[in-house]
């Protein structure tokens, strides 16, 4: 085994020596969501070129709706509820797998009873999000359901 090599334990959805943090710096553009930073912002995991998060949405919580240049990659671990993807809603069951392109429009909702937790891999180094604006959401989604989900 490496010097970095690791093995970071798991107790309901909880891992060791990872805290929780709020999903992003300013609120009011999300509700009800947790980030635990698995893999890739530590000191001792420069090799790595992504980062693995689980992100943990309450019942009635939604992530930001919001786009980036970089792609992401997301398997719904505990939970299910649905996601915005452009101009599509789609429903989420455990161990879903969803692949956002760069520039798509997304926003995950605990809609059900249950949390929404999800593993969501990313590049190391990205973009930041862009929320968008009402032009470019009047622009883009048609969809009177997808207009109705979208929480901003």
């Amino acid at each position: 085994m490496s010097d970095n090599s690791k093995v970071i334990k798991n107790s309901e959805y909880r891992w060791d020596s990872v805290s929780r943090k709020e999903y992003k710096d300013t609120p009011g553009c999300y509700e009800g969501v947790s980030r635990y930073s698995l893999l890739g912002e530590g000191e001792d995991e420069q090799e790595l070129n992504f980062q693995t998060r689980y992100f943990e949405v309450k019942p009635g919580g939604y992530t930001s709706f919001e786009r980036h240049r970089h792609p992401h990659s997301v398997v719904i671990i505990r939970g299910s509820g649905s996601v915005v993807l452009g101009d599509e809603l789609h429903e989420l069951d455990l161990h879903d797998v969803v692949f956002i392109s760069p520039n798509t429009m997304h926003q995950f909702h605990a809609d059900k009873q249950d949390p929404l937790g999800f593993i969501c891999i990313v590049d190391r180094y990205r973009d930041k999000p862009e929320l968008p604006d009402d032009e470019s959401v009047n622009r883009e989604i048609s969809d009177k359901k997808v207009l109705e989900k979208i929480k901003r």
